[in-house]
């Protein structure tokens, strides 16, 4: 199948294209970039040398849906509302990356994003790209939202909780980050300087995968949810650590709490659980698919501390959108996606 990488410059777009490059299936057939336009991949990205043949083009509908049948939109908010009306309109399917889709209600996204949505009328079809809870949802899906990188590591850890019935208000989120989840556009945050020897909370009370992270929770739980979530920069380039700290109302045992997640996982490719009293460390899922679960039973305190660790590009952007791809079309579901982390 040929696809199209529309924003291909960016760190999520050179992840899309070394993932599918290894991908069966699938053909890489258009990449737009409009700061690069008539750019060889080569000269952005050496390490992308199979696609050496290959320029960054100005993104044109037309040319768009002549090349590729499939599209992944991988440009900043606000703007992939631009490019994903034609592309569907034109009978593509689109999977896209950025936030522009993955809240339901245009004020909502409008309060946090600070931008008018343009295409409201599309936010009813899309379907929220979190493979391992809305799979029968991706299969007939034209337009799919990708999730966010925090909540996916945030959602991987508590959804199971969730929908068993655990109260999940007042949980605290505490997830840490690699500077690669800023992008490529330069910062004074990520300036080598600055965040070098360094680790510092950001957004707190105020960023914009809050409403994400509670609107999903609060659907999976089937009752309203709100958590306290502190994101923090890290100095290191990939990976996620999403610490979440749940009290507990009832008397729950560790029995109940394993129980819960190896019968919601089971048959889950990409979800490794380590177990009670095993944590997940960034650098063994650098690269991969992959989300790493451990957790510990606090009986003492009645708090049910779990950490999810994950690659932020990989199945927090690039990789979890090849998984929905995959699934959409009907292959296998962790096709072009086994290779295992790089470690050391």
């Amino acid at each position: 199948m040929k696809v199209g990488i529309i924003g291909a410059s960016g760190y999520t777009g050179a992840e899309l294209m070394r993932l599918l490059c290894q991908h069966p299936s699938v053909e890489v057939a258009y990449i737009t970039a409009h700061t690069y336009a008539g750019k060889r991949v080569e000269e952005l990205y050496p390490h992308l040398q199979v696609y050496r043949e290959m320029r960054f083009q100005a993104f044109r509908p037309e040319e768009a849906l002549q090349e590729a049948e499939f599209h992944f939109v991988a440009l900043p908010h606000g703007e992939a509302m631009e490019v994903v009306p034609p592309l569907l309109e034109g009978g593509a399917r689109v999977v896209d990356l950025s936030a522009d889709y993955r809240l339901a209600d245009p004020q909502e996204y409008a309060r946090w994003y600070g931008k008018e949505h343009r295409s409201p009328d599309l936010l009813p079809s899309a379907v929220y790209g979190l493979p391992e809870f809305y799979a029968s949802d991706l299969r007939d899906a034209r337009l799919v939202a990708v999730p966010g990188c925090y909540p996916t590591a945030a959602l991987l850890a508590l959804g199971p909780l969730a929908m068993r019935g655990y109260p999940l208000d007042g949980c605290i989120i505490d997830a840490k980050s690699g500077l690669s989840g800023a992008g490529r556009t330069l910062s004074l945050t990520s300036h080598f300087a600055q965040a070098d020897e360094s680790v510092k909370p950001y957004g707190v009370g105020s960023h914009r995968h809050t409403p994400e992270i509670e609107g999903r929770l609060s659907e999976l739980s089937s009752r309203p949810v709100r958590v306290s979530f502190v994101p923090h920069l890290v100095p290191m380039s990939r990976g996620i650590l999403a610490t979440c700290y749940l009290p507990l109302g009832q008397e729950v045992t560790s029995r109940e709490v394993s129980e819960a997640y190896e019968g919601f996982y089971a048959g889950s490719p990409f979800v490794v659980l380590l177990g009670e009293g095993r944590f997940p460390e960034t650098k063994c899922v650098a690269g991969s698919n992959y989300c790493h679960l451990g957790w510990h039973l606090d009986r003492e305190r009645r708090v049910l501390v779990v950490a999810s660790a994950i690659d932020n590009l990989v199945k927090g952007a690039s990789g979890q959108a090849v998984q929905c791809m995959n699934i959409m079309m009907g292959w296998e579901e962790s096709l072009g996606l086994e290779a295992p982390g790089v470690f050391p």
